[in-house]
């Protein structure tokens, strides 16, 4: 169940090649099953048969696949989606993409954010392509097409693609029998490489390979393009750049805790960043509870390090779906409590540090406050994992603007009069920078720092072009 409060992903995108043509769908399957935590809003597998096969729709992957239509699935090479949609929830906006072109179809998923989509829009006009759908994936399979019919060769046609793209992209693409995973040569998404007992596969997080039962290769490098054979992995640096730009909150709070990213344990980080948290913001307490589920490997390492114990005072209903826009504050009120509700013989009369990953508008968390100072709390501070987020997200999560983060333009003081908490805590930049283990410069920290590793229009590039990149 997504948390209305929470920053989302936009996806998550998995691509196999297998010995066993039936296998491959139901891997796919379950590769989806493992990454649905990236995206809730829709699911598709595309498998190359004679043609391209395609099964997608709105909703989670077991709601959209079941026994009957993924029988109708055969094919040895496949790639899936799952999509969390940045605005309204539409049928087409479901992935993978099947696109005709001049050169027979190509399928996409897409994990990420072209910004300069509407640029290559107009360029692929002129030269008289016709957009179907609008989605960027469209363009990409045009540029695509066109290369490939120019030099006869998807490689080089992969590489002018990936010059032209500015913005995140992390792709699995099937043309013609083959597959492939693209990193951009950022990294800001991740993309992991996995061999299984009778083929490959490339996923957004290890957790997809895990399920599969297949050995973790190691991650796909930040501009690298690998083709995934019965035979083996065949890999080719394509672009490079003189930074990387590896998405923090990735680590915070996207990736599921049991990931493995760029040879980084999450649950591992997630608990460094409690205890630097801890350290930057004691507090004479007696218990850490976490926000279900989101703070709860952070508390972990914020209980280690002040000597507190930990308590799960607060119980998550699971068995919610999603709620609509409640009419008035009692519905509202009535809404957090139906999600999350507070032990009160654990809490009352204790002094209670609530720990969570982040906060975005901070509507829930001011709930959960006032929840738990119901339940007979006697003092409640909030420390949370993440620094404040200030700035919008270009690159794939749905933070679009200042005006809805809770933090834009106000003081912690503020921010803590407006939870009602006794306390507010964030951990700092350099603090969750440390806990990652990952330097500064290669990570994308815009949405907490207001300075972007790329280009993005009317905002600041903090590198501003200053550190030359070049291409193989």
């Amino acid at each position: 169940m997504p948390d209305a409060d929470k920053p989302r992903e936009k996806c998550g995108v998995v691509g196999i090649i297998s010995e066993n043509g039936s296998h491959a769908p139901s891997y796919l399957y379950f590769a989806l099953r493992a990454l649905q935590h990236r995206g809730q809003e829709s699911a598709g597998i595309a498998v190359q048969g004679k043609n391209i096969k395609c099964i997608k729709h709105l909703g989670l992957v077991s709601d959209v696949f079941n026994t009957k239509n993924l029988n109708k699935l055969k094919g040895k090479a496949g790639i899936g989606h799952v999509y969390y949609s940045q605005k309204l929830s539409k049928p087409e906006n479901a992935q993978p993409h099947v696109i005709p072109t001049a050169i027979g179809e190509i399928a996409l998923a897409h994990n990420g954010v072209i910004v300069n989509t509407e640029e290559l829009k107009r360029e692929l006009r002129i030269r008289g392509h016709v957009f179907l759908k609008g989605a960027e994936e469209e363009a990409m399979a045009y540029i695509l097409a066109d290369e490939i019919q120019r030099s006869d060769d998807i490689l080089k046609a992969i590489k002018v693609l990936m010059r032209k793209l500015n913005g995140s992209y992390c792709l699995t693409l099937l043309h013609n029998g083959r597959v492939f995973g693209i990193r951009d040569p950022y990294g800001i998404r991740p993309l992991c490489l996995g061999e299984m007992k009778d083929g490959f596969v490339v996923a957004s997080e290890s957790v997809a390979l895990d399920v599969l039962n297949a050995k973790v290769l190691r991650d796909v490098e930040c501009g690298e393009v690998v083709e995934l054979t019965r035979e083996g992995v065949v890999s080719r640096q394509m672009v490079k750049k003189s930074h990387k730009a590896h998405c923090f909150f990735e680590y915070v709070y996207f990736a599921r805790a049991d990931s493995v990213l760029e040879g980084r344990n999450i649950y591992e980080v997630r608990q460094r960043a409690g205890a630097r948290c801890a350290e930057e913001h004691p507090v004479d307490a007696d218990l850490v509870i976490p926000i279900p589920d989101s703070g709860r490997s952070h508390a972990y390492g914020f209980s280690h390090k002040m000597n507190v114990p930990v308590i799960e005072g607060l119980m998550k209903n699971r068995y919610i779906g999603r709620t609509f826009i409640m009419p008035d504050q009692k519905s509202r009120d009535i809404s957090i409590r139906e999600k999350v509700n507070p032990i009160p013989d654990v809490i009352r009369g204790k002094r209670v540090v609530l720990v969570d990953d982040s906060i975005v508008r901070g509507t829930t968390i001011t709930r959960i406050v006032q929840a738990v100072r119901d339940a007979g709390a006697k003092e409640i501070h909030v420390r949370i994992g993440s620094p404040p987020l200030i700035a919008p997200c270009y690159l794939g999560i749905d933070m679009e603007n200042r005006e809805q983060f809770l933090a834009n333009e106000k003081t912690i003081e503020e921010i803590r009069a407006e939870t009602t908490a006794d306390s507010v805590g964030y951990i700092s930049v350099d603090g969750v920078v440390d806990a990652i283990g990952i330097p500064k410069e290669d990570l994308c920290l815009g949405c907490v720092t207001d300075k972007y590793p790329l280009d993005i229009p009317c905002e600041m590039h903090r590198f501003q072009k200053t550190l030359p990149d070049y291409e193989e």
